[in-house]
């Protein structure tokens, strides 16, 4: 019975990935316009995030479209398909739960802030205009 189940959602997942992406390009909100002064700094700012994401979470995707609409250059990494990043993220924040953002600070201090509502809480706080 469990690998039957396995394979149900297995299924559902591959026939509902790429409708998911779809709708998240076809809603993808209008980036920030700032100063190019400004997104400069931002941009700086920016250069010590990465999100660690699978691609179809819905989760993940609400985080990508606020990095999108705050116009952030953050590194995406896979932590589905690719091992190395899913190691770094169950080694830096202690489980593999995505979305996970690794926030590295000028001093190289390194912290790991999961929750999607949290990431974007941040992200807005540090971010917006």
């Amino acid at each position: 019975m469990k690998p039957l189940i396995r394979l149900f959602f297995r299924t559902l997942r591959i026939l509902l990935g790429p409708v998911m992406l779809l709708k998240e390009r076809l809603a993808r909100p209008a980036p920030i316009q700032r100063a190019a002064e400004q997104q400069a700094q931002v941009d700086r700012e920016a250069a010590g995030l990465a999100l660690y994401q699978f691609k179809t979470c819905p989760f993940c995707i609400k985080v990508r479209q606020e990095i999108h609409a705050l116009a952030l250059p953050i590194t995406l990494q896979d932590a589905q398909g690719d091992g190395q990043n899913r190691n770094a993220l169950l080694q830096g924040s202690g489980a593999t739960k995505v979305p996970c953002l690794r926030i590295t600070d000028a001093n190289g201090q390194v912290q790991w802030l999961s929750e999607s509502g949290a990431i974007i809480g941040y992200l807005r706080a540090r971010f917006a205009a």
